[in-house]
């Protein structure tokens, strides 16, 4: 077990549960996630950056896709069928299992959830404007650049079984 146990797990368990429910996340609720989950990877990073080498860069982006994924599920300009693909990704990163479990191996199991959002990102750009993704983005880069990149490196990142299942759930 790894020393990242959160003592407030029940925000995940709160938006899961409304996620299933209502089929939205309270924006409050997703900026603290937001929040804890940045304060967590870049306490993480600074302790571990040079044993992370790039990888670190990649952890940094994950709760500026997060936060992106929240604001675009809340934007009317969003089609129901990208809410739809949005709410999973949302849910992915709060939820305690998945395939790389956070719980187990600290904020390096973010990488799955940003891959998976990621991919979620690319597949909305087919329906939705770049503008808007760019209006709600809190990243440093530019978002489609952000998006390639991570895309790129999405193999380096997470085993290719795992990219070939979030290929299958994005379709």
């Amino acid at each position: 077990m790894s020393d990242y146990h959160d003592e407030d797990d029940d925000l995940e368990h709160a938006l899961m549960e409304q996620a299933e429910s209502a089929g939205n996340y309270p924006p409050d609720r997703a900026q603290r996630f937001y929040d804890r989950i940045r304060t967590r990877i870049h306490s993480y990073v600074g302790r571990n950056g040079t044993v992370l080498g790039k990888t670190a860069e990649y952890l940094l982006l994950v709760p500026d896709v997060f936060i992106l994924l929240v604001r675009l599920l809340f934007d009317s300009r969003v089609t129901s069928k990208d809410k739809i693909l949005l709410g999973s990704a949302v849910t992915y990163y709060v939820f305690p299992f998945d395939f790389i479990p956070e719980a187990l191996v600290g904020p390096i199991g973010y990488l799955d959830d940003l891959v998976f959002g990621v991919y979620v990102l690319n597949r909305m750009l087919q329906d939705v404007d770049a503008t808007i993704l760019r209006e709600h983005w809190s990243g440093n880069d530019d978002v489609l650049q952000t998006i390639q990149r991570v895309m790129t490196a999405a193999d380096q990142l997470v085993s290719k079984e795992i990219i070939d299942r979030v290929k299958k759930l994005v379709k």
